[in-house]
């Protein structure tokens, strides 16, 4: 029988967008999901398409929200994000044996998430005369996941508590310049996913503190050396603090981000 894991891999290798979107929402949140199973890692991951061109972040200029072209490339890294987002689900679901059943079909539920939040972005991105790979973009999320694949706390601590959590700051201003400059539709799909990115955040914040409490360790102590060994990016205001507590960020961490 093949395994919730297995077809998580499948996901992970999908190269075609929208055949990895499909794979995704189909990934089932009930197992069986082989936790004992040391899966052997494949080359060549994570599939990936033609386009769009992966260059370094530095190399991508934002374009003025209020022509056409500034909107659409706008909604592409969105799209591009989200894309990203379905991979790291899946990674981590693959990945990480010997957890328990609830940690495989907490992180399904965010793949099959991640995946509709692409259909959408991808959907209105057609709307408006393109497609996702139209525009160039980064990999600075998957660089994170590689960077942290040997380690399930550091890939907790370092992509939802750091990375996908500064998602919850910028959503709302975004959202906010997208609707003003005349994209209601793209102002709905970023209200959906910040919803969301609340929860996939929130599953992120509980596995690492729980896995930090059965080890003994200290969590934010912990961040910290973890931060520093990966390279990741310091968090940096303004901070959408309502957001953050409700996905879990406990309050003196809350208090510690409001003093700057």
């Amino acid at each position: 029988m093949t395994t919730v894991r297995h077809e998580a891999l499948a996901v992970l290798m999908e190269r075609e967008p929208g055949a990895k979107a499909e794979r995704a929402r189909a990934l089932c949140a009930d197992g069986p999901f082989g936790a004992a199973e040391v899966i052997a890692e494949p080359p060549g991951l994570p599939g990936r398409p033609p386009q769009p061109l992966l260059v370094p972040p530095s190399r991508l200029q934002p374009r003025p929200l209020h022509t056409p072209l500034g909107r659409a490339a706008l909604v592409h890294a969105l799209a591009h994000i989200e894309f990203n987002a379905i991979d790291l689900a899946a990674d981590i679901v693959w990945r990480f044996p010997g957890l328990p059943d609830r940690f495989y079909a907490q992180w399904v539920t965010v793949a099959r998430e991640e995946a509709l939040h692409f259909q959408l972005l991808r959907e209105h991105l057609r709307s408006l005369g393109h497609d996702y790979g139209s525009f160039p973009a980064h990999d600075a999320l998957w660089e994170m996941a590689q960077r942290t694949s040997g380690d399930l706390l550091a890939r907790l601590a370092l992509v939802p508590r750091t990375l996908e959590a500064r998602g919850l700051d910028v959503a709302p201003a975004m959202r906010e310049r997208l609707v003003a400059a005349g994209d209601a539709r793209a102002g709905e799909i970023l209200a959906l996913i910040l919803r969301d990115e609340i929860g996939h955040v929130a599953v992120g914040n509980h596995w690492y503190r729980l896995l930090c409490d059965e080890q003994g360790l200290d969590p934010e102590a912990h961040q910290e050396t973890l931060a520093a060994l990966h390279r990741a990016p310091r968090a940096r205001g303004p901070f959408n603090l309502e957001a953050r507590r409700r996905a879990g960020f406990t309050p003196a961490e809350l208090a510690r981000m409001a003093a700057g």
